[in-house]
C-alpha cells in the first residue's frame, strides 16, 4: 500500500511540507500548483529534493476547466494543457488531475468531454504521460463519479482514467457501491478525505472543513471497500482543506494523515477479507476493560495536600512502591498513585507542570498486542530505566506527553500491586466513603488538537466516538468530544478550549499544555457518599441558588429531592433514559478538580447543560490572581 498526501493537508513552507510528510512515514505526495508556484526553486531541483527525501511525486494538480470548452476556447485549451505537460515531466511525475468544468463558458456532453479526453489522451500519450478525470462535487455539468467514469470509458484511451475523491461522492450522498464496476487499472489515484456532517454550500464545506479519515462523519470506510473491491492497487492519498490544519503543526497534521490512513485501510482489510491489501501487520483494535489506575507527579509539599483532599474522598494508603517514594491509595476498584520521586519522568512531569496526573494505566486484553497496534498507528512507545523488582510495563505517549500504560491479566501485568508495591504495617480501618470505580476522565487541549486524540483513542483500541457537544464557559465556548467503549467501563471527555480566558483555556496556560482537567468517581448512592465525605472534612463547590430554583421548574422536582440536592450542591440532569446526579470538589491548584457521579437508569450524558453553572462557580472559588480579570464574563 502506498500512502500520499497533498501537500495542500498541511501548513509550512514547501520543503517544511515536506520534511514532515517524509518524517511520518508517507511515500508519495500531491504536489498542489500553487505551493509549487510559491517555492523559489526550479521544477527540476524540486523534483530532485523530493525524490531525496524517499518520496515519489505521485500527482500533480490541479488543471482546471478542460472538458466541454467552445470551440474558440478548446484550442488555447489544449495549449494551456501540454505546457503543464512539461512542468511535470521537468519534476519526473506521470500523473495530473483534471477536475470537472466550473466554468460558465463550458458545454456540456459527455461525448464531448470524452473527445476532449481522447485527444488530450492522445498528447499524453506521446510524453509518456497520463490524466486523470475528478468529478467535483459542484462542477458545471459533471459533478457525479458516474458520470466521471462513462466520460473514461467513452474516450477509450490507455492514458485516460479516473480519480475517485471520497468528499465529492460522499457529500453528494452518492452510493459507493456504484465504485464497484469500475476496472481497478482504470482509477488512476484515489483521494480520501472525511468531513463533519455540516448542511452548508458544498463548495464551501469542501474548502475549510475537510479533515483526515476517521476524524469526521462521512463514510470513508464504506467508499474504500467499493475501491477495493475494484483490485486498485495504486496510492491512497489524503487532499485535506482544512483551515485548523492550516495553522498546525506541520508534524503533527502528517502524523495523524498517516495513522488515518493505515487505521481506515486495516479497517477495510478486516471487513473486506476477500481483498488483498498490502498493511504492516497489527492486531485489531484492542478492548479496554477500564482504568486500572491514574498516576499524579508532585512534590513533598503538595502531595501532603493531595493526600489530605483523596483522604476526605474516602480513600486509603494501601501501598508503598518497593523502591521508589510512591504511594497507593485506594476504594472501590480505584487505584490512585502518587509519585514525588526526585527524577524519573514523574518528576521532570511535576518540574514542567506542577502537581498533576502524569500517567494512567488501562486495563487492555493484551498489553503487549495494545504496543503493537499502537506501534504501527505511529505512535510514539516510553520507556524508562527498570528499578530491581520492578516490572516492565508496555507503555506509549499520550495527551500532553503524559504516558498511558498498559496492564493486563495474561501475565504478571497483572499482578503489579503484588509484586510492586508493599503494604502498609498500619491501614485505615475506616469504611469506604462508596466510590466504585472511575466513571470517566476529563482530558483538557486546545481545540485544534482534539481531532488528533479523537484519532489517537478510536484507531489503537476498540471505542466510539460521539457527537462533539458545546459546553457554555461564560468567557467562550469549550468543545467536548466522548470517546468511550461499548461497555461504558472507559470513558473519556476530550475539551477542546478555544481561548485562554475560560477555565479549561487558563488550566492549559498554567499548565503549559493539555492534561487531565478532572476525574469523576461513581457511586451507587452520592447522598450517601457526600455524606461520608463530608463526615472527613470534605468540602463540595458551592452551587448558586438560582440554579436550584431553575432546575424545580425545569423537572418539576418533589420538594424533597430538590431540598437534597439544593443542601448538598448537587448538580442534576435528567432524559429520557434516566437521571445523573453529580458533585464536585472544590478547584486543586490551577483548575484540576474530582467530580462524583451518580447514574439512574440508562443515562448516558455526562450533564452537559450544568456545565455553565459549574465553571461559574468554579471560577468564584479559584483565586483572584490566577483568574483573568475578563474570565468570568
Amino acid at each position: 500500500m502506498k500512502t500520499s498526501i497533498a501537500t495542500v493537508s498541511i501548513a509550512g513552507d514547501f520543503q517544511e511540507k515536506l520534511t514532515a510528510i517524509a518524517n511520518a512515514g508517507f511515500d508519495g505526495i500531491e504536489i498542489f500548483e500553487n505551493d509549487f508556484l510559491a517555492f523559489d526553486g526550479s521544477p527540476t531541483d524540486v523534483g530532485n529534493m523530493i525524490r531525496d527525501m524517499g518520496l515519489e511525486i505521485t500527482l500533480f494538480q490541479p488543471f482546471r476547466d478542460f472538458e466541454g470548452m467552445p470551440s474558440d476556447k478548446r484550442q488555447k485549451t489544449m495549449d494551456r494543457a501540454e505546457r503543464k505537460f512539461d512542468l511535470m515531466q521537468e519534476l519526473g511525475t506521470d500523473l495530473i488531475l483534471i477536475c470537472s468544468n466550473i466554468s460558465p463558458h463550458s458545454l456540456g456532453g459527455i461525448d464531448r468531454a470524452a473527445e476532449d479526453f481522447f485527444e488530450l489522451g492522445e498528447r499524453a500519450a506521446k510524453r509518456k504521460l497520463r490524466i486523470g478525470f475528478e468529478a467535483l462535487a459542484w462542477g458545471r455539468h459533471i459533478n457525479d463519479h458516474r458520470d466521471a467514469w462513462e466520460v473514461v470509458r467513452r474516450a477509450n484511451h490507455d492514458n485516460v482514467g479516473i480519480i475517485l475523491d471520497s468528499f465529492h461522492t460522499l457529500a453528494r450522498k452518492i452510493d459507493p457501491n456504484s465504485i464497484r464496476s469500475i476496472p481497478g487499472d482504470k482509477i488512476f489515484i484515489v483521494q480520501l478525505a472525511d468531513a463533519p456532517l455540516i448542511d452548508m454550500d458544498l463548495l464551501y464545506w469542501s474548502r475549510h472543513f475537510r479533515n483526515m479519515p476517521g476524524e469526521g462523519d462521512l463514510a470513508v470506510t464504506d467508499f474504500m471497500k467499493a475501491v477495493a473491491a475494484t483490485g486498485y492497487q495504486g496510492p491512497i492519498s489524503l487532499e485535506i482543506f482544512n483551515d485548523q490544519f492550516r495553522s498546525g503543526s506541520p508534524k503533527s497534521i502528517a502524523v495523524d494523515g498517516h495513522r488515518s490512513l493505515i487505521y481506515l485501510m486495516d479497517q477495510v482489510a478486516r471487513q473486506e477479507p476477500d481483498v488483498e491489501i498490502d498493511l504492516p501487520a497489527m492486531p485489531d483494535r484492542i478492548l479496554v476493560k477500564g482504568i486500572e489506575f491514574i498516576e499524579f507527579a508532585a512534590d513533598e509539599r503538595e502531595a501532603e495536600e493531595l493526600t489530605k483532599l483523596l483522604e476526605t474522598l474516602g480513600f486509603r494508603l494501601v501501598g508503598k512502591h518497593i523502591s521508589k517514594d510512591v504511594t497507593r491509595w485506594r476504594q472501590g476498584d480505584i487505584n490512585v498513585v502518587i509519585n514525588t520521586e526526585q527524577e524519573g519522568f514523574a518528576h521532570s512531569s511535576y518540574i514542567l507542570r506542577g502537581t498533576t496526573v502524569c500517567a494512567i494505566g488501562l486495563k487492555v486484553e493484551d498489553a503487549k498486542a495494545t504496543t503493537e497496534r499502537a506501534k504501527a498507528l505511529n505512535a510514539e512507545l516510553f520507556s524508562q530505566p527498570v528499578g530491581p523488582g520492578e516490572l516492565t510495563v508496555p507503555s506509549i505517549r499520550g495527551v500532553g506527553g503524559s504516558v498511558i500504560y498498559f496492564l493486563d491479566d495474561t501475565s504478571d501485568l497483572g499482578k503489579i500491586w503484588d509484586i510492586e508495591f508493599l503494604t502498609p504495617e498500619t491501614v485505615d480501618e475506616l469504611d469506604e466513603a462508596g466510590l466504585i470505580s472511575i466513571d470517566h476522565l476529563a482530558q483538557t487541549m486546545n481545540y485544534e488538537d482534539i481531532l488528533t486524540w479523537l484519532l489517537f483513542y478510536t484507531s489503537i483500541f476498540n471505542t466510539l466516538k460521539k457527537p462533539m457537544v458545546d459546553v457554555v464557559d461564560p468567557a467562550g465556548l469549550v468543545r467536548s468530544q466522548v470517546v468511550e467503549n461499548t461497555q461504558k467501563s472507559f470513558r473519556l471527555t476530550l475539551n477542546g478550549a478555544e481561548n485562554h480566558r475560560t477555565l479549561a483555556g487558563h488550566f492549559i496556560k498554567e499548565r503549559l499544555g493539555s492534561a487531565v482537567q478532572h476525574v469523576a468517581f461513581s457511586t451507587n448512592d452520592i447522598f450517601k457518599t457526600l455524606e461520608d465525605m463530608r463526615a472527613r472534612g470534605f468540602k463540595p463547590l458551592q452551587i448558586s441558588q438560582n440554579y436550584y430554583d431553575d432546575l424545580e421548574a425545569r423537572f418539576d422536582l418533589d420538594n424533597d429531592l430538590s431540598t437534597k440536592l439544593r443542601q448538598n450542591n448537587i448538580l442534576y440532569d435528567k432524559d429520557d433514559d434516566g437521571e445523573y446526579f453529580q458533585v464536585y470538589s472544590q478547584t486543586y491548584g490551577e483548575g484540576f478538580f474530582f467530580e462524583v457521579v451518580e447514574r439512574r437508569g440508562g443515562y448516558d450524558g455526562y450533564g452537559a447543560p450544568n456545565a455553565q453553572f459549574r465553571i461559574t462557580a468554579q471560577k468564584q472559588h479559584l483565586r483572584p490572581t490566577t483568574v483573568p480579570k475578563d474570565a468570568t464574563g
